[in-house]
């Protein structure tokens, strides 16, 4: 049998093979699957960035606590300098209790942001346990489809795998360059291979050119569409 006609017998079972490839993955129970596992991981990066936060708060919780503790130490210790060794004139005494107040109204700053870090920080606790609770409910989804789909895809798997062998079988009395010519025009136009009809294209409907319908009078197999690039057969 001419090459290009053993190739139009490969191109059948190998459309059959990629149907059914295509109709595997169309799977509810594969859709329903990867929608939960997308979920998951989208999760775990939520909780990822909860926990980077939450490390971030701590650390300038703990300095803010640090530096308060400091400054209440620096106004005690202004206090009793004031008491203990009274200024001599009214405007040292102004800057003393004026260096005091700044660093009274420091205070007044810092413990203000840690009390809203505090709140900040018990709302992603709470949004932690809510992620945690949401991502358990979407595990347990995930592992009851995947049992189903695992007895679905190894019911699948044994019709894949003679589709497999009857494509490789087809393949073999092909010449190598002329399947390598056909795997290329199959990565832009599916099917590769098309049927004359009316001097047209099959594939894109483009009629021959007038070279094209010379071959086609001096006995050629086949040519190729200038058009979409497919193998038409003329017989």
């Amino acid at each position: 049998m001419e090459q290009y006609e053993l190739l139009w017998k490969y191109q059948q079972v190998d459309m059959e093979l990629d149907q059914y490839e295509k109709e595997m993955r169309q799977s509810s129970n594969r859709k329903e699957l990867l929608k939960h596992r997308d979920f998951l991981l989208e999760q775990q990066n939520v909780l990822k960035k909860i926990e980077a936060d939450v490390d971030i708060m701590s650390d300038r919780m703990e300095a803010l606590a640090d530096e308060i503790t400091r400054l209440n130490g620096s106004v005690s210790e202004a206090a009793a300098n004031f008491e203990a060794n009274r200024p001599q004139d009214i405007e040292e005494a102004k800057k003393q209790i004026a260096a005091m107040q700044k660093l009274i109204s420091t205070i007044s700053r810092y413990e203000s942001e840690l009390a809203k870090m505090r709140k900040d920080s018990e709302a992603r606790d709470r949004q932690q346990r809510e992620v945690r609770v949401r991502a358990a409910k979407a595990r347990a989804e995930f592992d009851r489809i995947k049992v189903l789909y695992d007895e679905e895809y190894k019911e699948a798997a044994v019709k894949l795998e003679a589709l497999r062998k009857k494509v490789a079988s087809e393949a073999k009395d092909i010449k190598p360059e002329i399947l390598e010519k056909y795997k290329v025009i199959k990565r832009h136009s599916t099917p590769p291979i098309t049927r004359m009809h009316d001097d047209r294209c099959g594939g894109c409907n483009m009629q021959l050119s007038a070279a094209d319908k010379d071959k086609v009078r001096n006995g050629a197999p086949y040519v190729e569409c200038e058009n979409c690039g497919r193998i038409i057969l003329v017989k």
